[in-house]
């Protein structure tokens, strides 16, 4: 048996890029910035904040709500699984990258005051239903971004 499972909270580092393949099947990509505070040794050494960057992919409908609802600085709670690739670059050059397929997404952002509650709370009633159905639904090979 094994397991490929992440769980990850963070914050969007820049607006998501929405594609729609072929067949109309959305693509959602962003960075996702996690990081661990600094901290201070008992003989008084300063340990700096460390901040790591991963490269989330979201499918279908999740991407859908990405479109409408997530934008650069959101908090957010990821879940999926690790999926490493390889490609080449546009000077012939190998490249390796590891991107989280997420499988579940729940967003932690506050709202501005002004925000419609509705709205938000539409979306996070939207996202558990999504949630469900995405696990169900397979990946082929035709839906690949790459």
């Amino acid at each position: 048996m094994s397991v490929n499972k992440v769980i990850l909270i963070g914050n969007v580092g820049k607006e998501p890029d929405i594609r729609y393949l072929d067949g109309g099947v959305a693509v959602a990509t962003f960075p996702l910035a996690t990081t661990e505070r600094g901290y201070t040794l008992p003989n008084g050494t300063q340990v700096p904040d460390r901040t790591d960057w991963h490269n989330i992919v979201l499918w279908r409908g999740l991407a859908q709500l990405v479109e409408k609802y997530v934008h650069k600085g959101d908090k957010l709670y990821i879940e999926g699984k690790l999926r490493p690739r390889t490609y080449e670059d546009q000077n012939g050059q190998r490249k390796y990258v590891v991107e989280i397929y997420a499988e579940n997404m729940e967003m932690l952002s506050s709202r501005p005051s002004g925000t419609n509650v509705s709205a938000a709370h539409d979306a996070s009633s939207a996202a558990s239903a999504v949630k469900q159905t995405v696990s169900e639904e397979s990946h082929s090979s035709e839906d690949l971004p790459f």
